[in-house]
């Protein structure tokens, strides 16, 4: 597929504020789209858009909220004259086992990482329509293989990989492009806040590889450029990832009795796993939603 000139497009970027989404903003940036940042954490979001090479704003919003999503839309719109990009990167995580997982916690996961991802698309989908442009939905590994202990994202990533799906046939006679970007575990705040747990880490290390490993981040942004630039219909932010789709309906079988060995393994030491929001992210989200409580 050919290559679209990210030189002055405007490219929406949820989740903005660290990790992939921040990292994203910049490349984006150097190839010259104009950025708007949206997420949580307002003091990140400014330092992020006063480091980008190019025309950039910022915008504090729950992607969860449909209100304040569709007034971004309208001010995206107003301040740059168009969108022609739309990444639905927002996401947080937790882990643990289900019986002990704190409600709110998992509910959480599903609230930010699958309604958050249909709430952005519900508000930017009339701007996308108008520039005929390109919806990009942050998937994972966790969309095609489930995994013990990781209940909320595994569902969470599978819903959104098959939200866009049915998205991508409803809207392509428009004109408007959708993709689906998978990522196996990459070097951001979440992954990290995930290894402070002993048993989580020692879990994914004993993974097969090359899933066992944790990824640089650049490279796996760059192949989501890449993907941004062509208009993809999937990306895959490591190598390998491509070649798990035509082996995917046998994983549950394999993860299923893999896992249950592995379990009983780490059974006496899953007593009091915290099932908090993991990493600087899920600070920042358990924060704002703190504060929109009180």
């Amino acid at each position: 597929m050919s290559r679209v000139s990210l030189e002055g497009q405007v490219a929406v970027v949820t989740g903005a504020a660290r990790g992939v989404g921040e990292l994203l903003a910049r490349k984006l940036s150097a190839r010259g789209a104009k950025v708007a940042l949206v997420g949580l954490e307002e003091e990140a979001l400014k330092e992020v858009s006063g480091r980008l090479h190019s025309e950039s704003a910022y915008w504090y919003a729950d992607v969860t909220d449909h209100e304040a999503m569709s007034r971004v839309a309208g001010e995206v719109k107003e301040r740059f004259g168009k969108v022609d990009i739309v990444v639905a990167n927002a996401g947080v995580a937790t882990g643990g086992p289900f019986v002990d997982s704190d409600p709110q916690a998992w509910r959480r996961v599903i609230e930010v990482n699958l309604i958050g991802s249909a709430v952005t698309a519900r508000a930017f989908l009339p701007v996308l329509i108008e520039s005929r442009g390109y919806l990009l939905q942050i998937a994972s590994l966790a969309a095609m293989t489930p995994a013990p202990m990781m209940s909320a994202y595994c569902a969470s990533k599978s819903g959104v990989e098959a939200y866009a799906h049915s998205l991508r046939a409803e809207v392509g006679y428009q004109g408007v492009r959708v993709g689906v970007a998978y990522l196996s575990w990459t070097d951001t705040d979440m992954v990290r806040g995930a290894d402070q747990d002993d048993v989580m880490r020692e879990l994914r290390q004993r993974l097969p590889w090359p899933s066992n490993k944790t990824y640089p981040l650049g490279p796996a942004v760059d192949r989501i450029v890449d993907g941004i630039e062509r208009r993809s219909a999937h990306v895959y932010g490591q190598w390998w990832l491509r070649g798990m789709q035509g082996v995917r309906g046998y994983l549950p079988g394999i993860i299923g009795a893999v896992g249950q060995r592995e379990m009983r393994r780490f059974a006496p030491r899953l007593q009091g796993m915290s099932s908090r929001l993991v990493g600087a992210g899920g600070e920042a989200d358990e924060a704002a939603s703190a504060t929109h409580r009180n």
